[in-house]
């Protein structure tokens, strides 16, 4: 039988195309987000991920588009401190949350010596090569800290495999995570003593 449904009762072909679709989807959601401790209120369509409103409305371009399909990690970004994955993510899905990319981790223009303790491991480590991995990488870095279950460095490795470097750098990437997440444990340790 030729037709749609529509509201439960088939629909003709041949009806005009407002007869078959009375509702319009609406076009855009007014949201509100801290993203890297700013405050915005945004009109956006229901289709956008994070990612494309990160990078193409508000010109964060700390995470990227490597995939689009949640399976490399370059678009990790913290929601509250939880690690994401800005790709998958619709924007109005994230309404009222607290957004963090790597730039909201230091200022840029920070000397060294006042960078995010992963970026400091990161440049000891020499943890990127290309860098296009780089900013989803630390993200993801802190959000497994703040998880609190890396233990050991092979925990650091399972617990980063959602990451992808097309480079290789994996070896200095997990030392470099594993400095900083091993030595919280160690210091939070010394501290409950």
């Amino acid at each position: 039988m030729a037709g749609s449904v529509h509201q439960g009762q088939p629909m003709s072909a041949s009806q005009p195309l407002h007869a078959r679709n009375t509702e319009a989807p609406p076009a855009r959601h007014r949201i509100r987000l801290r993203i890297n401790g700013a405050p915005y209120v945004l009109n956006v369509e229901p289709w956008v991920t994070l990612l494309d409103l990160l990078r193409d409305k508000l010109d964060i371009t700390g995470p990227k588009k490597g995939c689009d399909h949640g399976q490399c990690g370059a678009c990790t970004v913290l929601d509250g401190g939880e690690r994401i994955v800005s790709c998958l993510t619709l924007a109005v899905m994230r309404d009222g949350a607290e957004i963090t990319t790597v730039e909201g981790l230091a200022p840029a223009t920070a000397p060294v010596a006042e960078l995010h303790p992963l970026q400091q491991a990161f440049m000891r480590h020499d943890a990127f090569q290309c860098g296009y991995c780089t900013p989803g990488q630390i993200c993801s870095a802190v959000g497994l800290i703040n998880e609190g279950r890396a233990r050991t460095l092979d925990d650091v490795r399972e617990l980063m495999s959602g990451n992808v470097c097309r480079c290789g750098a994996y070896v200095q990437i997990a030392r470099a995570v594993a400095e900083v997440a091993l030595a919280g444990g160690q210091q939070q340790q010394e501290a409950g003593a």
